[in-house]
């Protein structure tokens, strides 16, 4: 077992050396979005159109999740509205993907590619929610829960599960 590693988002250093297995802590702000909103949110990064809604998605975590009342959850990132965005968030910059289960080797190679990283949480969403202490969507808020949030969090605990090609899913 690794040591706790802290690491402040958006991700700014030039280096991430993280593995397969690290265990970390994120502080900062996150993205939140699910299968509605993520393939409009690569279509406007396709466009160059995010950064005139004020989103920057340089060294950026995308949390695969809805945001609600009840909290925050990673959903399925297998699903190809999902897992779809990865590889083209990852070559607009985005550093961090995170969610749960398995992803495609394709994925895992389009990741190693753009030295991202996709993430796994610890399967408790009130410890989640609780590392959460700001919340506003900004894209698509008729979406409602699947809007396209950017949240702000206090040591959030995940787990490294794919890096460089190596994925923890693989043994």
């Amino acid at each position: 077992m690794s040591d706790l590693i802290k690491i402040n988002v958006p991700f700014r250093d030039k280096e991430c050396s993280l593995k397969a297995g690290d265990l970390i802590e994120m502080s900062g702000k996150i993205y939140c979005g699910c299968d509605a909103v993520l393939p409009h949110v690569v279509e406007l990064a396709k466009r160059g159109g995010l950064s005139e809604r004020g989103i920057d998605l340089e060294g950026a975590v995308i949390f695969h999740t809805a945001v609600s009342c009840a909290g925050i959850a990673p959903t399925t990132t297998s699903k190809p509205e999902i897992e779809g965005s990865i590889i083209p968030l990852s070559e607009k910059g985005a550093k961090f993907h995170l969610g749960k289960g398995r992803l495609l080797p394709e994925t895992i190679e389009g990741l190693k590619k753009n030295r991202a990283y996709f993430l796994i949480t610890p399967p408790v969403s009130a410890l989640l929610t609780a590392s959460m202490s700001e919340c506003r969507a900004v894209l698509h808020p008729e979406f409602g829960m699947e809007a396209f949030y950017e949240i702000t969090v206090k040591d959030f605990p995940a787990i490294v599960a794919v890096a460089d090609g190596e994925s923890v899913f693989s043994n």
